[in-house]
């Protein structure tokens, strides 16, 4: 059997994520609704009348996943390899998951994704170039 490569696990997690959380924006402009209402009515404004955390969950959502897939000019790009970029900017959007009622799982999905994102770089994965190919492994006995 293979080795399980962690950040081609990592970047299918969080496809799902922002997928689901391009839905949940979607959704949370026909109904508004903060995840912590019940605690506290004071952040009901960045839902209504203005969609401000909607919007911004869209943009997350969409750059996530132009990201992970990745979009043609970012495929290859420095920003594209880099692990530590990923778990720099997943813990915003997974914030601005949390706080929109409609986007919690995406949240905990972006959680578990960063999760294994930090796995696959503490044991020194590189996420390769060409996006969804095998990094090249080194044969023994050649230089």
């Amino acid at each position: 059997m293979g080795k399980l490569i962690k950040n081609h696990w990592a970047r299918l997690i969080i496809i799902t994520a922002a997928i689901y959380q391009i839905a949940a924006a979607i959704e949370g402009f026909f109904w508004p609704k903060i995840f912590w209402d019940f605690l506290t009515k004071n952040l009901d404004g960045a839902v209504k009348p203005i969609p401000i955390l909607q919007i911004l969950n869209l943009l997350a959502g969409i750059i996530m996943l132009a990201w992970e897939w990745p979009l043609g000019v970012l495929a290859g790009s420095a920003i594209h390899r880099s692990i530590e970029a990923r778990l720099v900017a997943l813990p915003m959007a997974a914030l601005m998951a949390a706080l929109l009622y409609q986007a919690t799982n995406p949240a905990i999905y972006y959680t578990i994704g960063m999760g294994v994102y930090f796995w696959a770089y503490s044991e020194g994965e590189v996420v390769v170039a060409q996006p969804w190919s095998l990094p090249q492994r080194t044969r023994p006995g050649k230089v």
